[in-house]
């Protein structure tokens, strides 16, 4: 069968892979839908992940169906069961992002599966590519709960690409009174309105904290010397220097700021006005416990979820699906659908 490599640095490219075989305790699923993630042109710019430098299988945002089950294994999933996956439980290794299978090939083996721990059956009406949304959404919505948000607060979510949305959509669902999300125009900002954001400030032409100020109010620094946005909590979900200075220029004392972005370089923070305003520096990775946690989410609003989705690609086309979604701007969410 096909599957899609990193096959160099800066370069995929189509394989040729064994079908998987199914053990006693394992599971076969035929891949129905993948999402192209940002990771993924990462991991091509660094020619892979060890140990499979050159032949790091992608795609560990997929939807599949159950085909095939081994003898031993119990109750909780049956043939022709649509599930939802968690990667990162694996036996060998994470799905993806750098073990031994990709969600970008057709079939993929879970083996010693354990009811709960690695998919979630979802109902069949969910379309494939709206189930494919699973994983990225599952992230987003760590970061949010990392953030601490409660309902009645005022958030701000730089960046619109899937995680920032998604992370709308999870603020919105804590009761979050009122969030802002500021990007760089275009597509992006308008998807934001349509899933929810109350407001949305272009950096491009808006002045940040002035716009933040306007929207969420004022509050006095610790010292009663300048005034802050009232903002209470910032996620930072686009990776960019210029978000770290917006966010530490507006936010009051004790405010938070969440980052879930990737950074690829280094960020000067200035500490002193970390320690005078008190100001929480959290961290988010991945989805410890929320990976099905959103999957609730996404089976009550299929419809909301859907509009994240910006483009679609059969399988064949695959190799530009990754090109497009890699591409500053050019997309929101990238699909890749197997029928």
């Amino acid at each position: 069968m096909r599957s899609v490599q990193v096959t160099g640095v800066g370069e995929n490219g189509w394989a040729e892979v064994p079908e998987p075989e199914i053990g006693p305790r394992d599971v076969l699923l035929r891949i129905r839908a993948c999402g192209v993630c940002g990771s993924d042109g990462m991991y091509s710019d660094m020619g892979g992940i060890p140990p499979h430098i050159g032949a790091t299988r992608l795609g560990h945002e997929p939807a599949g169906e159950v085909v095939e089950i081994g003898a031993e294994v119990g109750s909780g999933i049956a043939i022709g069961d649509h599930v939802v996956i968690d990667v990162t439980k694996f036996a060998d290794g994470i799905c993806g992002s750098g073990g031994a299978q990709g969600g970008l090939t057709e079939y993929v083996v879970v083996k010693e599966f354990e009811a709960g721990r690695q998919l979630r059956v979802i109902p069949k009406e969910i379309p494939w590519a709206v189930a494919a949304l699973n994983e990225p959404m599952a992230v987003a919505h760590h970061a949010v709960n990392r953030s601490g948000a409660q309902a009645g607060d005022r958030a701000v979510v730089f960046g619109a690409g899937p995680i920032g949305l998604g992370a709308v959509l999870s603020l919105k669902a804590k009761g979050v009174a009122h969030v802002v999300v500021v990007g760089r125009g275009g597509q992006r900002m308008q998807k934001a309105l349509d899933i929810g954001a109350d407001a949305v400030i272009d950096s491009t032409t808006q002045d940040v904290v002035a716009g933040l100020k306007e929207l969420h109010g004022e509050a006095p620094d610790t010292l009663g010397i300048s005034m802050r946005a009232g903002s209470d909590v910032y996620i930072d979900a686009a990776g960019s220097p210029a978000v770290i200075e917006a966010a530490m220029a507006a936010a009051k004392s004790r405010a938070v700021i969440v980052v879930v972005a990737t950074h690829k370089t280094p960020i000067l923070i200035d500490f002193a006005q970390v320690l005078v305003q008190e100001i929480d520096l959290r961290w988010s990775v991945a989805y410890p416990t929320e990976i099905f946690e959103v999957t609730d989410a996404i089976i009550a609003n299929p419809d909301k979820y859907a509009q994240i989705i910006s483009d679609s690609f059969p399988y064949d086309q695959a190799l530009e699906a990754l090109d497009l979604a890699k591409t500053p701007g050019a997309a929101v969410k990238v699909l890749i659908t197997l029928d």
